[in-house]
Parts: C-alpha cells; sequence; structure tokens
C-alpha cells in the first residue's frame, strides 16, 4: 500500500510512535524514526530506542534509519526534513507524534512545566510541519500539479474535555487541533491531506497515577488500550485510499472509531439596543439558571 512512500515519524523509539513506524514500515514505507530518547517526563536524552526500531523494521524486511534531534528546535526539525529528503529521495508521509507529560493542577504549575509541554507537542508539532509543507509546496509548484502527501497530527480528547490535572496539556492538544486544520485548508491545492489522531493508548505518558490504573493491561480478554489498535488508522489515513479524508479529527481505541464533528454554536441572543450589564442579565439570567456550572459548559468534564 505504501511501496516507494517514505514517512518520518516523530517520538518512534517507544509507545505510539514505535508501532506507527512499524505499520508503516510493514505497508512498504521507508521509514525515518526520530527520537531524541527522553524520559517519560522529557529529561535526559538517549539515542537506543530509536536505532532499536530502526533495528527491528531493518529485520522485517524494510528500510529505516534514525534522527535524535528535538522537533520542537528549529533547525533540528529542518534536519529531520532534509534528511529524509537527501537519504530516501523524497517525503510523502509525516506523523508527529513526539510529546511527554508534566501533569500538575493550574495552581500548582510552574512555568517550566507550562513552557516544556507547549513547547514539544504544539511547537514540536509547528517545526516540522512548517518545513515538509514547505517542501511540499515547492514539490507541487515544480510539478504544476498536486503531489502525493500525507500529514498526521497527533492530539488527546484533552483538548475537549480540559483536563483539570492536565491545562498544559490540553492547551497544546487544541493548538495541534487548530493548527492542524489550518494546515489542511491552506494545503489542500497542493496535495497534501492534513488530520489529527485523538488515541486512547497505553504508553509512558499512561504508566502512573489515576491513568496508570484506566490504562493498565487486563489479565485477560481483549486489550482496548493496546497502542497497536491505533495503527490501522495511521496507515490508511497515509494510505492512496485516504486522498479524500482531510481537515478530520479521529478518536481511535480499541475496536471504536468515532469521527469528530465541527463545532456548533448553541443559542442565539438578540437585544434591540446595544448590550448593557443589566439587558444580558435580563437574557442571560434565566437561561444559566437552568443549567449547572462547568458540567454544562463548552467542556465535557472527563468521567
Amino acid at each position: 500500500m505504501l511501496q516507494g512512500k517514505v514517512a518520518i515519524v516523530t517520538g518512534a523509539g517507544r509507545g505510539l510512535g514505535r508501532v506507527e513506524a512499524l505499520e508503516l514500515a510493514r505497508l512498504g514505507a521507508r521509514v525515518v524514526v526520530n527520537d531524541l530518547g527522553t524520559r517519560a517526563d522529557g529529561s535526559g536524552k538517549d539515542e537506543g530506542p530509536a536505532e532499536a526500531v530502526v533495528e527491528e523494521i531493518k529485520k522485517l524486511g524494510g528500510e529505516a534509519l534514525a534522527h535524535f534531534g528535538d522537533v520542537a528546535d528549529w533547525n533540528d526539525a529542518q534536519a529531520l526534513i532534509r534528511k529524509a529528503i537527501d537519504e530516501f529521495g523524497e517525503l510523502d508521509i509525516l506523523v508527529n507524534n513526539a510529546g511527554f507529560l508534566r501533569d500538575r493542577m493550574l495552581f500548582n504549575m510552574s512555568e517550566e512545566d507550562f513552557d516544556s509541554v507547549i513547547r514539544v507537542h504544539l511547537k514540536g508539532h509547528f517545526c516540522t510541519m512548517r518545513f515538509a509543507t514547505a517542501y511540499w509546496r515547492e514539490q507541487s509548484k515544480a510539478k504544476g500539479g498536486p503531489i502525493y502527501a500525507r500529514l498526521i497530527s497527533t492530539a488527546s480528547e484533552a483538548f475537549l474535555f480540559g483536563s483539570a490535572g492536565q491545562p498544559n496539556y490540553a492547551a497544546a492538544k487544541a493548538g495541534i487541533v487548530a493548527m492542524t486544520m489550518a494546515a489542511a485548508q491552506a494545503c489542500l491545492r497542493y496535495g497534501v491531506t492534513a488530520n489529527v489522531i485523538c488515541p486512547r493508548a497505553r504508553t509512558r505518558m499512561t504508566d502512573s497515577g489515576a491513568l496508570g490504573a484506566i490504562f493498565a493491561q487486563p489479565e485477560s480478554g481483549f486489550d482496548n488500550f493496546a497502542p497497536e489498535h491505533v495503527t490501522p488508522l495511521v496507515g490508511y489515513l497515509a494510505s492512496p485510499e485516504a486522498e479524500r479524508i482531510s481537515g478530520q479529527v479521529f478518536i481511535i481505541w480499541g475496536k471504536q472509531l468515532t469521527v469528530v464533528g465541527r463545532p456548533s454554536t448553541d443559542t442565539r441572543f438578540e437585544n434591540g439596543d446595544a448590550w448593557t450589564v443589566e439587558s444580558l442579565h435580563k437574557q442571560l439570567g434565566p437561561h444559566f439558571e437552568k443549567l449547572e456550572p462547568v458540567k454544562d459548559g463548552f467542556s465535557v468534564p472527563a468521567a
């Protein structure tokens, strides 16, 4: 299905990124495995995980190479895109997956906790997307028409729930969705599809605390949160069969796949004159008297 295609997967040394890279290779793509090799909180650096995935792909008969750069670094991201093109001759697929957690309640969060998570998730998506889409735009102009290009971003349902203990992560994931929708609109004319996946999967980021209990591997039966359940969607969105799918958000886990609808407005109020504090309360007071704070708000509280 992907024979002859070239893919980059970021954060591919472990977890979701690893199984996504393996799936793309199984489908025939040559894969650049990017991973800085940090710990679950983003500290440290280790080239071992990326190299191990490259070896796994080669043992399966595929082609792969490792890249150890920081996707949120402008120069490293540019070098990552350039490495795929220089080594394999082109770039067809970019799967952005790299990230880590620094969970805290808003009133306990440090500036560094906020900045680091926004940086790796949101800026990490932006930097690679920026250089990949620039390359695809140039290729389309040179060809004189649309090319083959697939952009797959990784967000989370946290952007819908507004997860209370993850204000940095939820904000980053909301930004990723908005940025990917912008890319979908800007780049469709060049042949680029851009979509977002929101996986529910067991990774290093779900290993501890309340998440660890929710995502724990069952002793028997079907494992809903095995990361391998996410990979068919990544392979499909990267494939020629998905050429008419762009600007979409998917929630994927276990045996379930949900296409997220476009946000909609709720209730509209009109006033005969310019609004005043008094006229706003006259109309909004009775409306919100029937609703519960937060529970009936924009976000859906996490279970």
